[in-house]
């Protein structure tokens, strides 16, 4: 054990110096045996200083002697007793095992007892030291003194500590901060103040927080004194949490906050530093007051945004790391502390990129262009796109309206499908430009996806990125064919498919359509064109007009009951039609009109549904 007042100065025991070295060990004997006869008064003094001696010694205490001689298990020792006393070998014994002790060498013992069943005095070395140990102890205790011990092991509640006698040092006082890994300290040395001795019951309590505390608040008094804001200071990293790292800087914490580490992106504190780690930071803010550090790292560097602007000009070709992804774009490292954002909009030109993930994953090395830089909010805009040509630039120099086209069906919505022309460039077949006869509820009832298709470019839209194709322009309709063979003046049988206000269409053959005007009903004046007739009613009917163009064929019924062609019993509902007049060739044109304006409407309101609907 090391006792001392200050950190620097141990206190060893005190050494016993090695005796004289004799001639010859004087022979083991029992007492001094003289004959009255023989003894001079300067023998019978010696003899009485020796009997006084003799009686001064007691049990339990520790006297000084002389080896006389080493056996094999066993020490013979000299104290100046009626006679020798015995030591077992084993407590000359030193931690690397070695016997040390010499004939002639002075120790200091303790005698347990004055004469075992041998004649012998009973002594121990070691039980000698403990004792003069414990004095030290009890010194050190009384003073608030330091003492020096080596951690022996793990016991409940803390550490053993050998300080020259096994000492307790609990958890809680190993140091200032809670230690987790107790076991990681075995074997290693401690400064240490005695904060309990209690002798009788063996027990003695050690505190290392207390030197720790008084040593940094000595260090914290010094540290605090030479503490200014810009300051350059060197410290030790104490410990580490999510949002950050706290220095020790000689009795003081500071912060050290993880976006103070580094101009670049990290994620976790563990990425640059370690416990234990020496750091060299500046000092970002000091609160006297409240005694609170704040500490930067990457301050000691020049931030990389003061010259971006001029290190990546608009239109700037760069190459960095995908860093990040989230829903609306990627973040893509062009060197540390600068990244720019990838938009999702700005990754493809002909693709609705739903995920940034579709198109890169983090770690990829990718080309961009500068698209916007804004200095002052640090924030950098990039394009994926415009490394590459939009194919849409030249889509009317490549394709023109009624250009016929093959491609592959990609994709079925409500409202038609999308077929791809050629990488990147796909077209909609609105659902009412599929077929001329058939009358389809779903796209799906007509083509399926992969399905290889011929269609007519309609429409091209190169601003809004938009191909308008059709397939069932590839043919002739039902209606080319009905205007090849019929014309106005002839008269038709034909059924009644549905009434409107304004009259009632007729079907003449599968997927043509004709209208009869309400004024070309009967001669008569109708209110209500249900009143006569009836969806699915066979009726004669006169073409009056026919319009390839728009497809649009006009009828009467009533044109075939004045001329007598028919008589008006063969139409039920038991009405009668007579009178004349004509019919109303204007009305019928606007009503058509209206009826094409309106269908067109639906179909442009589908196709800009569309765009938004449509996924890749």
């Amino acid at each position: 054990m090391e006792v001392s007042n200050d950190a620097h100065t141990p206190i060893e025991p005190s050494p016993v110096a090695p005796a004289p070295a004799a001639a010859a060990p004087p022979p083991i004997t029992r007492g001094p045996v003289i004959e009255e006869s023989d003894m001079s008064q300067a023998d019978y003094e010696k003899l009485l200083d020796q009997y006084d001696k003799v009686k001064s010694l007691a049990e339990g205490e520790v006297v000084r002697g002389r080896i006389l001689k080493v056996l094999e298990n066993e020490v013979i020792v000299d104290i100046g007793y009626k006679s020798e006393g015995v030591i077992p070998i084993e407590e000359f014994r030193d931690p690397s095992g070695q016997i040390r002790a010499e004939v002639g060498q002075e120790i200091e013992v303790l005698l347990e007892k004055a004469e075992d069943t041998d004649g012998y005095v009973v002594l121990s070395k070691e039980k000698a030291e403990k004792m003069k140990v414990w004095d030290e102890v009890e010194r050190a205790y009384n003073e608030g003194r330091v003492v020096t011990g080596r951690v022996i092991e793990r016991i409940k509640g803390g550490l053993a500590v050998d300080i020259g006698i096994r000492s307790f040092l609990p958890g809680s006082l190993v140091d200032v901060r809670p230690v987790r890994n107790l076991d990681a300290l075995r074997g290693k040395e401690f400064r240490m103040k005695v904060i309990k001795v209690n002798k009788r019951r063996g027990n003695i309590v050690l505190s290392r927080k207390a030197v720790l505390e008084e040593e940094n608040a000595a260090r914290k008094k010094t540290t605090l004194e030479g503490l200014d804001e810009g300051k350059v200071v060197k410290g030790t990293v104490k410990n580490i949490t999510e949002y950050g790292a706290f220095i020790d800087l000689g009795g003081i914490d500071g912060l050290l906050h993880i976006t103070d580490m580094s101009w670049g992106r990290i994620n976790h504190p563990s990425e640059m530093f370690s416990v234990g780690d020496d750091a060299e930071v500046v000092i970002l803010k000091y609160d006297r007051e409240r005694e609170r550090v704040s500490l930067g790292f990457k301050q000691r560097m020049a931030d990389p945004w003061e010259r971006a602007a001029e290190k990546y000009p608009i239109y700037t070709r760069i190459r960095g790391k995908v860093v990040s992804l989230t829903d609306y774009g990627a973040f893509v490292e062009l060197e540390e502390g600068i990244e720019g954002l990838i938009h999702v909009s700005e990754m493809s030109w002909t693709k609705r990129v739903k995920h940034p993930s579709k198109i890169v994953t983090v770690g990829d090395v990718v080309e961009a262009v500068v698209l916007d830089i804004d200095q002052e909010a640090r924030r950098l805009s990039l394009g994926l796109k415009q490394t590459e040509p939009n194919p849409w630039d030249m889509i009317d120099q490549k394709y023109h309206v009624g250009d016929r086209i093959k491609g592959t069906v990609r994709n079925l919505t409500d409202f038609g499908a999308f077929v791809e022309v050629e990488d990147g460039i796909d077209g909609l077949v609105h659902v009412s430009d599929l077929t001329w006869d058939k009358k389809i509820k779903h796209p799906s009832d007509f083509l399926k996806k992969g399905d290889e298709v011929e269609a007519v470019i309609l429409k091209i839209d190169t601003e809004n990125q938009r191909l308008s194709l059709g397939i069932k322009q590839l043919g002739p309709s039902a209606y080319d064919n009905f205007f090849a063979v019929h014309g106005p003046g002839e008269i038709l049988e034909g059924t009644i498919v549905r009434t409107a206000d304004f009259g009632a269409f007729v079907e003449l053959e599968e997927g043509v359509e004709g209208l009869v005007h309400i004024s070309e009903l009967s001669s008569a004046r109708v209110e209500k064109v249900e009143d006569l007739f009836q969806p699915g009613q066979k009726v004669q009917v006169k073409i009056l007009r026919l319009d390839p163009t728009e497809r649009k064929i006009g009828l009467s019924i009533r044109a075939v009951t004045e001329a007598g062609d028919i008589s008006p019993e063969r139409y039920s509902s038991g009405s009668t039609m007579g009178g004349g007049g004509t019919i109303n060739i204007g009305d019928f044109a606007q009503d058509l009109r209206g009826d094409k304006k309106k269908r067109r409407k639906d179909k442009v309101q589908d196709e800009d549904d569309s765009e938004e609907e449509y996924e890749d």
